[in-house]
């Protein structure tokens, strides 16, 4: 069983909410001094709500921010947004984000687990423990 942890007891980075390509969907900005906790092209988990979901961090052209331009269902679909709902919007509009507001982004554990917040809200965590690396191999192997 995971064990629990309260959004009080881990570090959290506040990211900015902007707009992304021509739709003007929604786009989390990280801090780019932030890549030890946030591992650019790769599929992390972050949960939203309690649930848990899946996202693509990827660098911004000019490289002075990290992005998470979306969150999705299954990991594929992080990788390929075309192939899944961005969950990160309704979770914006549920939430009473919209561009140029904040979020919290909670560090459960670095390079695999986030979880998002509003500000001044609070949460409670399931805490994953991130698979080795060989197995892990074979999960990305059998989903693709």
């Amino acid at each position: 069983m995971a064990d629990r942890v309260s959004s009080d007891a881990v570090p959290t980075v506040r990211a900015k909410l902007a707009k992304h390509g021509a739709t003007g969907r929604l786009k989390l900005e990280l801090p780019a001094d932030e890549t030890d906790r946030f591992p650019v092209d790769e599929v992390v988990r972050v949960v939203l709500d309690g649930e848990q979901q899946f996202a693509r961090i990827e660098s911004s052209l000019t490289g002075e921010e990290l992005l998470i331009s979306g969150v999705f269902e299954t990991p594929s679909a992080a990788r390929n947004p075309g192939e899944g709902e961005n969950h990160l919007t309704g979770w914006c509009e549920d939430n009473g984000r919209s561009a140029g507001g904040s979020v919290l982004v909670d560090v459960i554990e670095d390079g695999f687990q986030y979880g998002l917040r509003a500000p001044g809200g609070r949460a409670v965590y399931d805490a994953l423990e991130q698979p080795d690396g060989s197995l892990a191999s074979i999960a990305s192997d059998l989903e693709d």
